[in-house]
This record gives structure tokens, sequence and C-alpha cells, in this order.
């Protein structure tokens, strides 16, 4: 059986799996748009805010709601799952069988990876019919800003699973991190309304520089090199990280 097969499906069974569960496909594929909706929903966040430069609240969260699938996917997906995999024994079996570990791992990413960038379609879509907010106005600079961010999230959550030896210690790391994660990509305070000193700060953590490239392509402008810059360079140390500390037994 040839390695293109077997890893075909490897990915297939776990795409299965992460089918058959209803909290990973809640939080990764629909919570981020369902926050949007609920935000949305109130009157005040559809009328335009001097403090977020004219735009209107729900305008500013768009690229929060699609950063959040990534994190959750990233922080809470990903290292509970190949955590528990080491745990049981699977990838040291794996390792007697044409299945290899590293198979396990790249359709891991692809999945939740996979995941998140449809999230971000859906919230997109959903933002755009329901609260009419404008498509990223620089397309190619939106898409490479999510695609840096992606690799951030999904490095961070490989080396979550390096670092963790029992899946109850990864559920506690990933939580840990996410609440930090969450806040510099402005879940409770949009980037553009926090303090200047403040948005400097966060714009040097992977999601905030990640949330602040997002809003400068949706308002038409070419992401920042600095922004990108941050992204990139947290996506190479994350993954040199992992891969140092990475075992598979």
């Amino acid at each position: 059986m040839s390695t293109d097969v077997v890893n075909t499906a490897v990915l297939r069974t776990e795409i299965r799996l992460f089918g058959r569960e209803p909290g990973g496909v809640f939080w990764i594929l629909l919570f981020p748009t369902l926050l949007l909706v609920i935000l949305g929903s109130v009157p005040s966040f559809r009328e335009s805010d001097p403090n977020l430069g004219g735009l209107r609240p729900v305008d500013a969260y768009v690229p929060v709601a699609v950063l959040l699938g990534l994190i959750v996917g990233g922080l809470q997906g990903m290292p509970p799952t190949i955590t528990g995999y080491r745990e049981n024994g699977i990838l040291r079996r794996m390792s007697t069988t044409p299945v290899r570990p590293s198979a396990l791992l790249t359709a891991q990413m692809l999945v939740f990876g996979g995941a998140a960038l449809l999230s971000a379609l859906v919230t997109l879509t959903v933002g755009r019919l329901a609260f009419d907010v404008t498509l990223p106005e620089q397309p190619f600079g939106y898409l490479l800003a999510l695609l840096l961010a992606l690799g951030a999230s999904l490095a961070l959550g490989a080396l979550l699973s390096a670092l963790s030896r029992t899946t109850k210690i990864a559920t506690a790391i990933g939580s840990t991190a996410l609440f930090p994660a969450m806040f510099c990509a402005g879940v409770w305070l949009p980037v553009e309304a926090m303090p200047d000193l403040l948005a400097d700060i966060v714009g040097w953590t992977p999601f905030g520089a990640a949330a602040q490239a997002l809003n400068d392509s949706a308002t038409g402008d070419w992401p920042g090199w600095t922004h990108l810059g941050v992204l990139a360079a947290w996506t190479v140390l994350l993954t040199a990280a992992a891969s140092r500390w990475f075992r598979w037994e």
C-alpha cells in the first residue's frame, strides 16, 4: 500500500472522528458565528462608533470571530486529541504499521485547520448577509494574514501537545492559554478600541498581530509587514519548539 493511500485513509478517519465530536464541531465551526449573531443582534452594535474609527462594533467583531475559530481549534482541539493518542499508546502502535505517526499529526493539522478556515468562511458569509458587513477590501492580504494566523495557532497547538503528558494537562494548559489569546484577538475589547500602548503590546502577540492585520485588510489596506512578520516569527519559533520537545511515546 502506497504512502499516499495510507495518508489519505488516515485523513478520512480523522475527519470522521472529528464529525462525531459535537463539542468540537460546535466550538470551532458554530460558536464564532453564533457569537457574532448575538452581538450583531444588539441595536447599538449596528451603529457607527467614533471610538472604532467610524466602524460599527459588529464590523469590528467579524475579524475577532474569524480568529476565534482558529484559537479554539489550535488550543482546545489539537492538544487533547494528540496527547490522548500518545497517552493511550496509539502513536507507539502506529510505529509498527505502515501508518507513520507523522501522518496522523499531519491529518490532525489538516482537520483542525480546515475546520477553522470553514468557520472563518461561515462567519464572513453570515456577517455579510445578516448585518451587511463589508467583505475584506484587500482579499489577498486578508487571506495571507489568515493563513499565517492559522499556522501560528496550529504551531501553538503542537507545542502544547508536546509539553502535555496527559489529556487532562493538555486541556488545562489549553484553557489557561485560551483566555489571553482571546483577549489579544479582541474578544472582550476590539484592538481598535484599545489604548495605543496596549494595542502596541498586543500587536507583538500572534493573535494580536493577526487581529490588526485582518483589520487592515478588511478596510482595504495591505496588512502591515510588521504584523505579518510577527505572525511568521511566532509560527517558526513555535514550530521549532514543538519539534524539539515532541515525543511519540
